[in-house]
């Protein structure tokens, strides 16, 4: 199999119900400044991982930055995703992930990049457990 760094439709979080479901019954962790809610999913779909992002409208007044910050979250995990999720397909689970940006200033990409991968660590950590 390539490797393949796609972030596509079919690999995104979006539904309004799964949203609720991680955030009311899911876990969560934080490596300062993502925090991140994951749930393992019993639904069978053709992705081993969904995953979200999202920026707190309470720190960013502009829609500009939360989108920039949105972006830069996404980018960082489309790099980054390939050992998560080829574990997870060795092991036949499904995990749905939403990664949240907690902090208040503007990040830059390196720090945003360094911590994403720390996170994913950490969730594939978690999900071993």
């Amino acid at each position: 199999m390539p490797a393949t760094y796609s972030y596509n439709k079919k690999e995104k979080l979006k539904s309004r119900k799964s949203l609720e479901q991680l955030f009311a019954n899911g876990r969560s962790f934080s490596v300062f400044p993502v925090k991140v809610f994951y749930m393992p999913v019993t639904e069978t779909t053709d992705h081993a991982i969904k995953a979200g992002v999202g920026v707190s409208a309470r720190n960013f007044k502009k829609a500009v930055d939360r989108n920039r910050i949105k972006r830069l979250l996404r980018e960082c995990y489309r790099l980054n995703k390939l050992p998560i999720h080829g574990t997870l397909l060795k092991n036949k689970k499904a995990v749905a992930v939403f990664f949240l940006y907690t902090g208040k200033e503007m990040p830059e990409y390196a720090m945003l990049n360094e911590k994403m991968q720390a996170a994913l660590i950490k969730l594939e950590e978690n999900i071993a457990r």
